[in-house]
């Protein structure tokens, strides 16, 4: 038997399966959820007091003073989980930037929302996937390295959400604006 397996076609076959196996990039697979959670109507008054921003600001909620995770808390968790399954979609990212500049960004007006749809548009097409195999650069924003994505979560390959509130942040940093940053990517071809 062990004779068999010292031909040289069984050796070279072993090999490649063996380096083929090793080099396989699971990084970026993905599962998609494909279940739902009913949760009870409960009256105002039964309802832990959650800071409004926590319903407004994607990403991670901050769940501060509230004791145990009671349908109120659930359901803000289900809001985030539609949020970032409506994000991975163009029109659903659009809507969420503009969302967080909204909140967030409030000096950014709908000229800079123009701006950055032009941005964005023009590095990745709005897609969460998006991935650069030449630079590394990856995700909505395409960040480079995309590791530092990872300042706001650390699921920015899967939640465009992550990935679009870190490159409103980067814009905000290093730009101070969307226009700013699109008329730096005309000029150099990056931002």
């Amino acid at each position: 038997m062990l004779n068999k397996f010292r031909k040289p076609g069984y050796a070279v076959a072993a090999a490649f399966t063996i380096s083929i196996l090793a080099t396989v990039d699971t990084s970026f697979a993905q599962t998609s959820l494909s279940r739902e959670v009913t949760l009870p109507d409960l009256p105002v008054q039964q309802l832990p007091a959650v800071p409004v921003s926590t319903v407004l600001e994607p990403g991670l909620l901050d769940l501060g003073q509230v004791a145990s995770v009671d349908a109120h808390v659930m359901a803000l968790v289900s809001l985030q989980a539609k949020q970032v399954e409506f994000a991975k979609t163009p029109a659903g990212a659009r809507s969420v930037a503009v969302s967080l500049i909204a909140a967030n960004y409030s000096t950014w007006n709908s000229s800079q929302i123009s701006c950055l749809d032009q941005l964005w548009n023009n590095e990745s097409h709005w897609n969460f996937k998006a991935h650069n195999y030449r630079s590394g650069a990856h995700g909505i924003p395409q960040a480079l390295p995309a590791v530092k994505m990872e300042s706001i979560a650390l699921d920015w390959r899967t939640n465009p959400v992550t990935q679009i509130r870190w490159g409103l942040k980067y814009i905000s940093a290093r730009y101070g604006s969307p226009c700013a940053a699109l008329r730096k990517q005309h000029r150099s071809h990056g931002y």
